[in-house]
């Protein structure tokens, strides 16, 4: 059983265990003597996003890397997929990103990177964690290690996002509502648009410790669906607190999911002959819709468990290069290592501009299957084991018969069973989830 690490890193709400600055000390510590590998002089790259407490673990962190004898390179607030980047182009052993991505700002993480730019795998998370319930070894007087800050670091992110376009393409023409969330890519983000030649409105780029992804931001999109329209933008930008997600606002304020974006980039990549491993990977949360537009482009929709490391895992086993979850992270893994919402934006932008067609039909590549999704709390127990529950399932498989999905899963974070069902029929998709739900309340109670 894990005590630290989640489905995404250490994450929980700040000051409060494991997310203080004691417990950051000791995985500075516990990760840098993991990573010390071999007689060169070891180096870890950290950045953070915007939150109050980015400060106070940044320099806990900075304690443990240098107590252990590992050099540190701070970066300051910047999006996580550049991280992920900097830590491979500066040959880091280590790189780290204190943020906790779209939660409010009372939240913080720590994520990790490999030198490979990828996050950690399992088998080293594990064995970071077996060190943190160990003594640490701390280098002596004489190789205790320096910090330093850069102040390139931003430029050297923007100029590797470019280059995923070509250099025929340019934005000139089109006007761009970015929300930045009040996070990490506050600052880089307009600077990649406006270099290119789009006209942006900049919103959600006022960070001041506390409004990160506060009514802004992936997670909600209010407010660029107004100023999308009340400007006269031709596509609106969101990103979230660490800016590894993206959804997009057309120029009549709605929203695209990730499940579009994903239909877009992959179809449009299969036309030009750039797209690997025959498909798109995505999550068992995609709707149908997306599946059969796949499917209609002689493609096909793989699927795996809710995580955008389980995503990656996947493209890297299949040799897959587009990826990502409904939520917004899009993987382009010719380009980047993990989810990079600014990336993804530019491929969208790209094909907006080729196509010549408005956002509203550009983005709307298929139509959604009905979708619903239901959380029921418990107290304890299994109740996805309960007799019951299972018949209740086996019955709504039987009633979509092959019309249609279900997906019931336990969260990996909170006591909750997500039951989720699409398909055809709205009405008979809400008889199914409800049916179910009631069975698994009658089972927790």
């Amino acid at each position: 059983m894990r005590r630290f690490f989640g489905t995404d890193g250490i994450r929980g709400l700040t000051n409060t265990a494991p997310m203080t600055a004691e417990v950051a000390m000791r995985v500075g510590m516990a990760a840098g003597a993991h990573f010390l590998r071999g007689s060169h002089k070891h180096r870890v790259v950290i950045g953070k996003d915007t939150r109050l407490s980015g400060y106070m673990l940044e320099n806990a962190l900075v304690a443990g890397f240098t107590s252990v004898g590992m050099d540190v390179v701070q970066v300051g607030p910047m999006p996580t997929p550049a991280i992920a980047m900097l830590t491979r182009s500066m040959r880091a052993d280590l790189g780290v990103m204190i943020s906790a991505s779209h939660n409010p700002y009372q939240d913080n993480g720590i994520k990790l990177f490999g030198p490979d730019g990828y996050k950690l795998s399992d088998e080293d998370e594990a064995q970071i964690e077996h060190l943190l319930t160990k003594q640490p070894t701390l280098a002596d007087a004489a190789h205790i290690g320096r910090a330093k800050r850069i102040d390139d670091a931003r430029g050297r992110y923007i100029h590797a996002v470019k280059q995923s376009l070509p250099e025929s393409v340019r934005l000139d023409g089109l006007r761009i509502v970015l929300d930045c969330a009040n996070g990490a890519a506050y600052n880089s983000a307009p600077t990649v648009f406006w270099e290119l030649g789009a006209d942006v409105v900049a919103i959600g780029v006022e960070p001041n410790g506390t409004n990160i992804n506060d009514k802004c931001g992936s997670t909600a999109p209010a407010l660029l669906q107004e100023t999308v329209v009340a400007s006269g933008a031709d596509i609106g930008i969101a990103l979230d607190g660490d800016a590894d997600r993206l959804i997009v606002v057309d120029e009549k304020g709605r929203v695209v999911d990730g499940d579009q974006i994903m239909g877009l980039i992959g179809a449009s990549w299969a036309r030009q002959g750039r797209l690997k491993g025959g498909g798109v990977v995505a999550t068992v949360m995609s709707n149908l819709g997306l599946e059969r537009f796949l499917e209609g482009e002689g493609l096909r929709l793989e699927r795996t468990k809710v995580g955008d490391r389980h995503v990656l895992e996947r493209m890297k086993e299949g040799g897959f290069n587009v990826g990502g979850e409904q939520s917004g992270h899009m993987i382009l893994s010719d380009h980047a290592t993990t989810g990079d919402g600014t990336l993804a934006a530019l491929q969208v932008l790209a094909e907006l501009i080729a196509s010549g067609k408005p956002a509203s039909e550009l983005l709307h590549q298929f139509d959604r299957v009905p979708q619903l999704l239901k959380n029921v709390r418990f107290a304890g127990g299994k109740p996805l084991e309960d007799k019951h529950v299972i018949a209740a399932i086996a019955e709504g498989e039987a009633t979509l018969d092959g019309r249609g999905r279900l997906v019931i899963r336990p969260s990996g974070t909170e006591p909750l069973i997500r039951v989720m069902a699409e398909g055809d029929d709205a009405g008979q998709v809400e008889q199914v989830v409800d049916m179910i739900c009631n069975a698994v309340r009658a089972a927790a109670a």
